[in-house]
């Protein structure tokens, strides 16, 4: 193992691999665990959902049972009657009324008794009080838990027996009517559904922790004894407004919290899990899931350690191949036991590089060439996403000042553009290079409307010639870098291309501003400048470099200032140069 961590490649490589492993392993648990928790969190969402519901169940219920109750009222005149003697102020007048109404041939008829039976049904519904109004005061029906009524009457309508509060229940109101006298009000029955009795049917529900809270703020707290942070959390999450969310009250202290509005009655149904005690509950789970990772990253870890460990003694086969290349010995290394992968596959290769190197070394004309073209490609890279960028910025300005379709067509010239630099040929016709600098020329067009015009005269000899993808537009970005002037009403670009006698001639120009003399001959010399050392004319560099690998010494670029103004480029391309070029490609 130590002698493993000696070799910096492998000790580098398998750091990267524990940081990798680890960060991969612990990404894995906590995503399973932050999984499981969602699960968990929404069973209990699920199941305070089926709580509320029982809860809109049972006050539908209570609700039914009253509307029946009062369409037995009016369907019954002599509980009419009776209700009409309740509204006395004593149970006195009362009594006296209810005898003076009662005749002997029917039986007597009890509004307190008939209450008790249908609705209270022995302590088997939520309704423990129903009372009777006036104006001024009350008549009061209370049945305690064994189903014994208690009576109150007189009552005035403000005192608290009468206080519409969370904490004992829910009133549902009738007025009370008398029909025989054209619908006259009598008075206004109250139903009290008792609290206790309405959640305590939801109380075998894994509610964890829950509340019911009024507009007004009361909380009542069901099948729960957490007192005030209980009632903090309840009126934090009802005051929310959303229907779900956590809850923090320190580090370590979260809270997932529903919310459920009642359509019967004004008030919230809320359930508060605590994270902490759920994953309290579910602790053995999460320390398996912990484990089974903790197991699984040391499995692999090891089996790169037993892989790392075996190449790293190949590897030794591997320098002392190198080596000898270095010091020029060729002769045949010792026969060896190749491995079967990779590393096995790079020793055979460089012991057989080592008996052809004399053979390579004879095809330096084909490296070269090789060379040539890979540093083409990289030319190609490097300018590029230069130019991608610097036409984004000229489209996003459109966009932002002139906001119409020239965005537009903008965007798809642009489009049309790029999808020809990137395609994988790197050799096409002059043709279609100048289409690719007639798309870019267009695209200035955008950025200078009636400011920037410029044509393109090539004769059609030009225009079958191959050429390497991508050189003319630097040429013309030049021109809008250093030439153009935007508060000139007339800025022009000009492309001629015509056939000489020994050569080709294309001709870029422009009648912007010149280029002073003393930066004239640092451009020419930087063209002419083998090395790679850094120049602000990377561009012209970058053009000449690529033409001069593609078309040979022969090629020419000449730059002066015109008479007028502006800047002319030359570019020379030799005829017999370009009909090896032709046969090469054809070939």
């Amino acid at each position: 193992m130590s002698s493993f961590l000696q070799i910096k490649i492998y000790r580098y490589k398998f750091i990267a691999y524990v940081i990798f492993v680890v960060t991969i392993g612990l990404a894995l648990g906590i995503l399973t665990c932050a999984m499981l928790l969602n699960q968990w969190v929404g069973d209990a969402r699920l199941e305070a959902a089926n709580a509320f519901a029982g809860v809109e169940n049972e006050l539908q219920y209570d609700a039914d049972r009253i509307e029946a109750y009062m369409q037995r009222i009016y369907s019954n005149h002599g509980l009419m009657d009776d209700a009409r003697s309740f509204l006395s102020s004593s149970a006195e007048g009362y009594l006296t009324n209810s005898l003076q109404n009662s005749q002997f041939s029917q039986p007597l008829v009890s509004f307190p008794e008939d209450i008790k039976t249908y609705l209270y049904s022995w302590a088997q519904g939520g309704i423990t009080q129903v009372s009777l109004h006036t104006s001024q005061y009350g008549n009061v029906v209370h049945f305690n838990d064994n189903g014994i009524a208690s009576f109150m009457f007189g009552l005035p309508n403000t005192d608290e027996a009468f206080h519409d509060t969370i904490l004992k229940g829910f009133v549902y109101r009738k007025k009370l009517s008398d029909l025989a006298h054209g619908s006259k009000e009598l008075g206004e029955l109250r139903f009290l559904v008792s609290s206790d009795r309405i959640f305590k049917s939801i109380q075998n529900y894994r509610l964890g922790e829950a509340a019911a809270v009024s507009a007004s703020g009361e909380i009542y707290l069901i099948g729960s004894e957490q007192g005030q942070d209980l009632k903090e959390l309840s009126l934090i999450a009802a005051a929310n407004g959303r229907s779900h969310g956590y809850i923090s009250k320190g580090i370590f202290e979260h809270s997932f919290y529903i919310t459920f509005p009642s359509t019967k009655f004004n008030f919230k149904f809320v359930s508060i899990v605590d994270l902490s005690m759920l994953i309290r509950q579910h602790a053995k789970m999460l320390i398996t899931i912990f484990l089974i990772v903790l197991t699984t990253m040391i499995s692999v870890l090891l089996l790169i350690v037993y892989n790392m460990r075996d190449d790293s003694r190949f590897l030794h086969r591997i320098i002392q191949s190198i080596g000898r290349v270095k010091t020029a010995n060729f002769t045949p290394n010792r026969p060896a036991r190749y491995r079967r992968n990779e590393y096995g596959m790079i020793a055979r290769e460089l012991d057989d590089m080592i008996q052809q190197l004399d053979k390579h070394i004879r095809n330096e004309y084909l490296l070269k060439l090789k060379q040539q073209e890979t540093e083409m490609k990289a030319l190609q890279n490097q300018i590029n996403p230069h130019f991608l960028y610097n036409t984004l910025e000229v489209i996003r300005s459109t966009a932002l000042v002139n906001q119409d379709r020239d965005t537009a067509d903008a965007i798809a010239t642009l489009g049309a553009l790029y999808r020809e630099i990137v395609k994988k040929e790197n050799i096409i016709t002059i043709a279609s290079e100048l289409e690719l600098l007639h798309k870019y020329l267009e695209i200035m067009e955008f950025k200078y409307p009636e400011r920037f015009f410029y044509q393109v005269n090539v004769d059609p000899a030009l225009l079958s010639i191959p050429t390497v993808k991508f050189w003319m537009q630097p040429l013309a970005e030049n021109f809008f870098i250093h030439g153009f002037s935007a508060s000139s009403e007339f800025n022009l670009y000009v492309v001629n291309g015509w056939e000489a006698e020994h050569y080709y001639v294309l001709e870029f120009v422009d009648n912007g501003r010149g280029i002073q003399a003393e930066r004239l001959n640092s451009v020419r010399s930087t063209l002419s400048n083998q090395d790679d050392t850094y120049s602000e004319s990377i561009g012209l560099r970058n053009v000449y470099t690529r033409l001069n690998f593609f078309y040979g010494k022969s090629f020419s670029i000449e730059i002066e200032n015109n008479e007028e103004a502006g800047v002319k480029i030359s570019v020379r391309i030799p005829k017999e140069v370009n009909e090896h070029v032709q046969t090469a490609d054809h070939g």
